[in-house]
């Protein structure tokens, strides 16, 4: 493992390595235990995207490992003014011990694992939110003991999360349902990976896809960037919302992730988020954690 630019690139073992990682460093970090495995290290962060969980997480990380995380703005850099991708790759190796960008197109962090010489991490893309999903992962493993056989369901856009969720769950052991309207599908390249495991369902029916589910997962109907399809979203998506009556179709113990942030009342209700926001903001702290197991692979091993 080189860098982490998608979820379809790493296998189950790698996956598990770094989640069982974040476990450690968690448990260190409770109880005090110093672990300051990137002492000297560097880590730019480029910001093309907004973020409160990425940039706080990955900065704190940085330095609770002993590192440096340096917050590179995309309105402060010239890859903002047109350098090309490469350039930029190949200048900042010579400074960085790593990059965390959180950007539009996934080909720009294919790009700057290509033409870089130091580790490139998705910090989210339009395509996928690797470590978001690996804190989601993390989540349902610490509250389910397992994540082999449990059945994962998603109910919403075939967006970001949607396209990482499918990986990782199927990656993982479990089996996976999905709702979503048809015009909102996942990538296609996620459906090549995910038909033909026997693992994934596909339905535009949220009932359907939630009987027996072990933890539904949703997200925003509007993601950054698409604040101009709001109102048509909001059309296509109403009847997936994650509320009481879509709960009755899942298992009793049921669990209910959330990446954040959460507009209730649109794809989940008040009343649902709060009687799981122990599970939501647990799935949230995680997201330090198995950041950390990310630095601590990559950044480490140099």
């Amino acid at each position: 493992m080189k860098h982490l630019l998608k979820l379809l690139d790493l296998s189950k073992e790698e996956i598990l390595e770094l989640l069982n990682l974040a476990d450690q460093l968690k448990y260190e970090r409770k109880h005090g235990i110093p672990h300051p495995h990137l002492t000297g290290k560097t880590l730019g962060m480029i910001f093309q995207k907004a973020s409160t969980r990425t940039r706080v997480s990955f900065e704190t990380g940085m330095v609770q490992l002993g590192g440096y995380p340096l917050f590179l703005s995309a309105n402060d850099l010239q890859i903002g003014r047109g350098e090309p991708v490469q350039d930029t790759a190949r200048v900042l190796s010579r400074f960085l011990d790593g990059i965390m960008i959180r950007t539009f197109a996934q080909q720009e962090v294919e790009d700057l694992a290509k033409f870089g010489s130091i580790p490139i991490i998705n910090g989210l893309t339009d395509f996928c939110h690797p470590c978001q999903v690996l804190a989601d992962l993390m989540t349902v493993r610490e509250y389910k003991g397992s994540l082999e056989g449990l059945k994962m369901c998603y109910i919403g856009d075939g967006n970001n999360m949607a396209n990482s969720l499918i990986v990782g769950g199927l990656k993982v052991g479990m089996d996976v349902a999905i709702a979503c309207p048809k015009d909102y599908q996942p990538d296609k390249a996620v459906l090549d990976f995910a038909n033909p495991t026997g693992k994934f369902t596909m339905t535009d029916k949220p009932i359907e896809a939630a009987v027996d589910a072990d933890v539904i997962f949703t997200d925003v109907w509007a993601s950054m960037g698409q604040e101009g399809e709001a109102e048509q979203r909001r059309i296509a998506f109403a009847g997936y919302q994650v509320n009481d009556e879509l709960l009755g179709a899942a298992h009793p113990d049921c669990m209910i992730q959330h990446c954040l942030p959460a507009h209730r009342g649109e794809e989940i209700t008040e009343k649902v988020f709060e009687a799981h926001a122990n599970e939501i903001f647990d799935e949230a702290e995680n997201r330090l954690h198995a950041q950390k197991a990310v630095l601590v692979k990559l950044l480490g091993s140099r």
